[in-house]
């Protein structure tokens, strides 16, 4: 298998030492566990395969092993707890069994009749024994409350299962799985240069970082460098992206809290930022605009000089505004020590973006790999320690003033040059990987193609950065009150979508 970058490597190990391979890799510094999946071969055989990351050099290996017959291996959540998810999703998908898994349920499919045979990725159905569905927590006191699948207004569905003794949040269950849609089947059906339009759907919100996540991941497979400026472009979305969204949260986190001012101060903000894409890409999502070969629409002088303009008008307000919020003494008070997460368990269980680095993790994406003007363009890191709703707040205040910078310094200094190279009708090379890892405004993302004898799609995986978060939340939560959860659960802001693919 050929892994398209001079980073990357494939190995193929026996089951027997996959644990041990993969935990002394992990182990090394600057790697970190990426993701794992499986794959099935035109001679219905399926392949497990994990990624490690190397973040000192960009690049990492990926470590495959044969499953035998009965679909069985040996579980590498014990050793390394950010694989459970994972581990979990490709038993629903295609009935493997990571044996000496710590908590060995279903992760999306935990309502279906199990009765059945379903496995939607695999060569053949195999009927398998019910999942427990929640974690049966008892004593004195205790009780459950369920909430969801459907909640108020238009939040995405999640089923929240909630043990309290009195109002003190135990532990919390989250069942997912209801907005799961096929993403990736589909993706590896679709014809590759239409994909596209259907991989920045992955997560709407997160519609420019999953397109330069599929672009680049293409885009290596050929072996096909864009141009600076379609890279300049791309960046510029992607930093667009991050501000609307960081500047979003800050009001919601406000409203969360009854903070009426930050509530309603903000999302004109927030559409100001949107305003900025709309201007970029004649869209406020910027849906249908990268693409694998470039941009689908050029940047004339006048529109940059508008976005200039309004980036400094924005700047201007929010210095203006932030400090209501920041540095608000009763604002403090509610978000400070509320929601933590310790730097240690963050870290165990593979926590990106800024809940990431509000618990200690300096992991930022866009300063080791290749996506945009990253890593050549140099960012500041912006981190704290407390692992709390405040350092999460923090978090995104940062980035919002270095999404900013970052959008000024390269329309100010957008080269001249092609936007867009059609290489529609290229065939993808055989037996090859692509991957595209793109710091989105949540963290990490990664999009991973693998192609079989006949240049077809054979997989492809997305890991959305509220893949590797969704537990933060359910230790976040631990230990404090009922009416905290809102709170909890906003600094957080994690896609369903995003993991029901």
């Amino acid at each position: 298998m050929n892994v398209a970058g001079d980073k990357f490597t494939y190995s193929i190990v026996d089951i027997d030492i996959l644990k041990r391979t993969v935990k002394e890799m992990v182990l090394c510094p600057g790697y970190r566990f990426g993701h794992l999946t499986a794959r099935v071969t035109t001679d219905d055989k399926i392949i497990l395969e994990t990624l490690v990351l190397d973040t000192n050099t960009g690049g990492g290996e990926i470590i495959a092993t044969n499953l035998p017959a009965s679909r069985e291996y040996p579980s590498i959540t014990s050793d390394i707890p950010a694989a459970h998810w994972a581990e979990r999703a490709v038993g629903d998908f295609f009935g493997i069994k990571a044996v000496g898994h710590p908590r060995w349920k279903s992760l999306i499919l935990h309502d279906l009749d199990w009765s059945i045979d379903f496995f939607p990725l695999a060569p053949g159905g195999r009927s398998r024994r019910p999942f427990d569905k929640f974690l049966n927590v008892e004593g004195e006191g205790v009780h459950e409350i369920p909430v969801g699948p459907i909640h108020a207004g238009i939040i995405e569905p999640g089923h929240f299962r909630f043990s309290c003794a009195g109002e003190i949040i135990t532990n919390l269950e989250i069942h997912l799985g209801y907005q799961h849609r096929g993403v990736e089947k589909n993706l590896a059906q679709t014809p590759w240069n239409k994909a596209h339009f259907l991989a920045e759907s992955a997560s709407s919100d997160t519609a420019a970082a999953n397109a330069l996540a599929h672009a680049t991941a293409i885009e290596k497979l050929l072996q096909f460098t864009p141009s600076p400026r379609v890279q300049y472009l791309r960046t510029i979305a992607l930093e667009i992206e991050r501000l609307a969204n960081h500047v979003g949260d800050i009001g919601a986190l406000s409203g969360d809290i009854g903070y009426s001012a930050g509530a309603a101060l903000f999302p004109p903000m927030r559409g100001a930022a949107l305003a900025l894409a709309q201007i970029l890409t004649g869209n406020r999502r910027q849906r249908w605009y990268i693409k694998p070969g470039g941009v689908r629409r050029d940047l004339d002088d006048d529109r940059r000089a508008t976005m200039i303009a309004d980036l400094g008008a924005m700047e201007k307000r929010l210095a203006e505004l932030i400090p209501l919020v920041i540095e608000n003494h009763s604002v403090i008070e509610r978000m400070e020590g509320t929601g933590r997460i310790s730097p240690s368990l963050a870290h165990d269980f593979g926590l990106v973006g800024p809940a990431g680095r509000a618990a200690s993790s300096r992991y930022d994406s866009r300063t080791s790999f290749a996506q945009g003007m990253f890593p050549d363009l140099k960012i500041e890191q912006v981190g704290f320690n407390e692992g709390d709703v405040l350092a999460r707040a923090r978090v995104r205040v940062g980035e919002i003033a270095a999404s900013i910078a970052i959008i000024r310094k390269l329309l100010i200094s957008l080269p001249a040059g092609s936007i867009f190279d059609d290489i529609d009708d290229i065939i993808l090379p055989a037996d090859s990987v692509g991957i595209g890892i793109v710091e989105a405004w949540r963290g990490e993302l990664l999009h991973w193609i693998t192609t079989d004898e006949n240049g077809s799609i054979n997989r492809y995986s997305i890991k959305d950065p509220s893949f590797n978060n969704w537990t933060g939340l359910a230790i976040a939560t631990r230990g404090n009150l009922v009416t905290d959860f809102p709170l909890c659960n906003k600094s957080f802001n994690l896609s369903y979508s995003g993991n029901d693919l």
